[in-house]
């Protein structure tokens, strides 16, 4: 005769989750691809027309080569009295003025202090800096390729 196992008294020694989790990850696959998939689509609009939109954010650009020359939107600057009244004109034009620098690696940090403080005494608050998109070298003071 079989054995039939029809008592209550018996418990359940084990449960196998392996199934569990192989559906977990499946859908957790399946939210992430579909994710993706959302994120990347967009509508494209035709977005209706205004006389006080204000589409244009204006930048004065402050480039800084490795020899500490320093230009504001591509013309040479003396000093920073010169740039100074730069940047007060162009935030006089432009209240919402933003400021960019871009300087070169190789330039000395004092010199993009200056830089920022003349900007700062100008009336600029909104300063940003540029940088090129680059896997970060291990060491301090390397090169980036």
């Amino acid at each position: 005769m079989a054995h039939t196992s029809s008592s209550s008294d018996e418990s359940i020694t084990g449960i196998n989750v392996t199934p569990l989790v192989d559906i977990t990850l499946v859908l957790l696959i399946i939210f992430m691809v579909t994710a993706k998939l959302i994120v990347g689509q967009s509508v494209p609009l035709d977005l209706p027309k205004a006389a006080t939109a204000d589409v244009v954010q204006t930048v004065l650009t402050v480039e800084i080569d490795d020899r500490g020359h320093v230009s504001v939107n591509g013309q040479p600057v003396a000093d920073r009295l010169a740039l100074e009244q730069k940047a007060k004109t162009a935030l006089s034009d432009d209240p919402a003025l933003r400021a960019l620098i871009s300087a070169s690696a190789r330039a000395s940090h004092g010199t993009v202090l200056q830089v920022m403080d003349s900007l700062r005494k100008a009336g600029l608050a909104k300063i940003a800096f540029a940088a090129d998109k680059a896997e970060p070298s291990l060491q301090f003071g390397e090169a980036m390729p």
